[in-house]
């Protein structure tokens, strides 16, 4: 076989020198620079998708009060599902779409197309029109679907990326660091409501709902969600000209485009050494094309997809449906007082406390217990341990529920949901981002990351429309959970392996080593 026909079989087994300096290269600079970059995304796509739940209370005093009536008001159902469940939907179609992009232009090429594009429609969210409900609600609701339409190319894009980039030693960490970037947005948001509904409440006073209904909201609290809904493109933006100027992972370079001599030039410039380049000249490899729908695929990765896009949409019912009703379960135990005893933007201020409370002490820790002991522990036992907590701590409320909710008790309720975030985060939460990452090969990657994803937020739309927070709901949610626990048992320990070893790159349909 003449040198430029080998197949990526044949490539992968001598394991090229560029993927090999990749794979055993000492953790430098360019990994914690690659960390942020694409952490910095998730920073924001974290900080998009869940700043609505702040302020929906206050979209609904702002425009469905109805001063005839002696309470403040909310959203209708079908516009909260709406204005919640949006940016879903358009999360899924950009994690199948980007996913599959990823794969066929190049990780890098649509990279900051993903940033542009949720920039873009966060500062626009923040413009909805006008001032009638139904003019401000749609407009924001059709910005909202595009802005999660960026957000779920950064999901295929971003762990792809930083697992080709990463050393065998420590690819999980570094993964997971990218992913933990999410608990600082999500508790980011908490902090930036805080602020601005503070400065607001001290700027134009307002008296309490029952006092005077009209003058409770102020006209100053349409600027109040507008600021919170575009605060998020900050830290998006400062990181596009980075992104530009990552080269191509070596592994899409040399596997896919099939241009060794690329790979080995871009990454001896990002490892600060001279890496022996192959005498495989850059032309496209053949051998080795068989797509996602093929019986090949189904044979050798059937039930790692079944695997990883199992576990994610039983995780993410979960986790949506406790993320997105905080505030009602919140209300329920007395850390929020009747809505009528306060003004709009104290009410905000209140619910942005709180849900800070639940991020500092359950869901930025869990992020980071990943990232210290992935690659000590392993994905697997993360995972099973994580679904396992999650399963015991969702019983652990539901069964006593009703004693829970008494004043009094408050105390034990708090803890116990706030040790489920703690164990979605150090488990299965950020476990189904890392393994699709690397369990796929180079030229699907992207993909099946993109539909392991995509599987997951169609779980998370469930458990946002789904679900209304009650007793009966804990009980299927901690089912759901225990058939996380039971899917979990298919995935792959990726652990201390190379991508290439993973995938079987490396192996002929035969099962033996090309």
């Amino acid at each position: 076989r003449s040198l430029v026909e080998r197949s990526p079989a044949a490539m992968a087994t001598e394991q090229l020198n560029v993927l090999k300096a990749l794979d055993v290269a000492k953790t430098q600079l360019y990994h914690f620079k690659a960390v942020v970059i694409a952490g910095m995304g998730f920073f924001t796509d974290a900080y998009d998708l869940f700043c609505i739940a702040l302020v929906t209370k206050l979209l609904g005093r702002i425009y469905y009060t109805d001063p005839a009536l002696n309470e403040p008001g909310h959203l209708p159902a079908n516009v909260s599902a709406a204005v919640n469940g949006v940016a879903l939907c358009g999360t899924l179609a950009g994690q199948l779409f980007f996913g599959w992009l990823g794969d066929k232009l190049g990780r890098k090429s649509v990279y900051g197309f993903t940033l542009i594009l949720m920039v873009l429609c966060s500062i626009a969210s923040g413009l909805s029109f006008g001032h009638e409900a139904k003019g401000v609600m749609g407009t924001l609701c059709f910005f909202r679907f595009w802005l999660g339409f960026g957000v779920g190319g950064d999901y295929p894009l971003s762990a792809t990326i930083m697992s080709e980039y990463a050393n065998k030693k420590t690819r999980g960490t570094f993964i997971a660091a990218v992913f933990a970037m999410q608990g600082f947005g999500i508790l980011f948001g908490t902090i930036v409501t805080i602020i601005v509904s503070s400065a607001f409440r001290h700027a134009f006073p307002a008296p309490p709902f029952y006092i005077d209904a009209a003058a409770s909201i102020g006209p100053e609290a349409d600027y109040v969600w507008r600021i919170i809904v575009m605060f998020g493109t900050i830290p998006a933006a400062l990181t596009y000209y980075w992104r530009m100027k990552m080269p191509e992972t070596a592994r899409y370079t040399a596997l896919i485009a099939g241009n060794t001599k690329q790979a080995t030039s871009d990454m001896s410039k990002v490892l600060n050494k001279e890496i022996s380049e192959e005498n495989v000249q850059g032309e496209r490899a053949t051998g080795d094309t068989w797509g996602l729908f093929s019986r090949q695929f189904m044979k050798r990765h059937g039930v790692h997809l079944l695997a990883t896009t199992s576990t994610w949409f039983l995780l993410d019912v979960a986790f949506y449906s406790q993320n997105l009703f905080q505030k009602d379960i919140f209300t329920k135990i007395g850390w929020i007082p009747p809505a009528k005893t306060m003004n709009a933007l104290e009410e905000l201020y209140r619910i942005a406390r709180a849900q800070a409370l639940i991020a500092l002490c359950g869901t930025v820790p869990g992020y980071w217990f990943t990232v210290a002991f992935i690659d000590i522990i392993g994905r697997f036992w993360i995972q099973l341990m994580g679904f396992t907590m999650m399963t015991i701590f969702m019983l652990a409320i539901a069964i006593p529920y009703d004693y829970l909710v008494k004043p009094g008790h408050h105390t034990g309720f708090v803890v116990l949901y706030g040790l489920t975030f703690f164990f979605a985060n150090f488990g299965p939460n950020s476990t189904t981002f890392i393994v699709p990452a690397e369990i796929f090969p180079a030229r699907l990657r992207s993909t099946c990351h993109g539909i392991s994803a995509a599987t997951g937020k169609a779980g998370a739309i469930i458990g946002a429309f789904g679900f209304l927070y009650a007793r009966n709901a804990l009980f299927v949610l901690a089912g759901t959970n225990f058939l996380g626990l039971l899917f979990s048992l298919l995935v792959p320990e990726s652990k201390g392996k190379s991508l290439e070893e993973l995938s079987k790159e490396n192996v002929g349909d035969d099962g033996i080593e090309a």
